[in-house]
């Protein structure tokens, strides 16, 4: 479910953005100015949310991005396997398996909470609490 749409001249860092079905938050937007024959452009650079993985794109001011609506909830860890834990929600106490970064491999252990994020239906832990 999308939150919102807006313009890429709104795009301002640390704005989440949804580009080609998956969510990147902006690390920066260079904005030219409208000139005598064209419209603005923007350079925006963006990291993704769930891969970490950089994208730079050059397109029009009035290009439309879809804003997505991000769940933040906090669990607590059941176990760790090699990509994926097995994590408890501690509102609904709903378990699920959740994927998590390599820089969080050391830190995660049985009974630790950690902070996740609901991206569109997409869940991935973000932070060891």
């Amino acid at each position: 479910m999308v939150l919102k749409l807006i313009d890429s001249t709104q795009a301002k860092s640390g704005t989440n953005i949804i580009l080609d079905g998956e969510a990147y938050t902006v690390r920066s937007n260079d904005i030219s100015k409208s000139g005598k024959h064209g419209s603005a452009k923007c350079r925006i650079e963006a990291i993704g949310i769930i891969s970490g993985k950089k994208k730079v794109l050059a397109v029009p001011g009035h290009e439309r991005f879809e804003v997505p609506l991000i769940d933040k909830r906090k669990g607590q860890v059941l176990s760790v396997g090699d990509a994926t834990a097995s994590v408890m929600d501690l509102e609904s106490f709903e378990t699920m398996e959740l994927v998590f970064t390599e820089d969080l491999k050391e830190q995660l252990s049985a009974d630790k909470q950690v902070e996740y994020w609901d991206i569109e239906g997409t869940k991935v832990i973000k932070r060891v609490l």
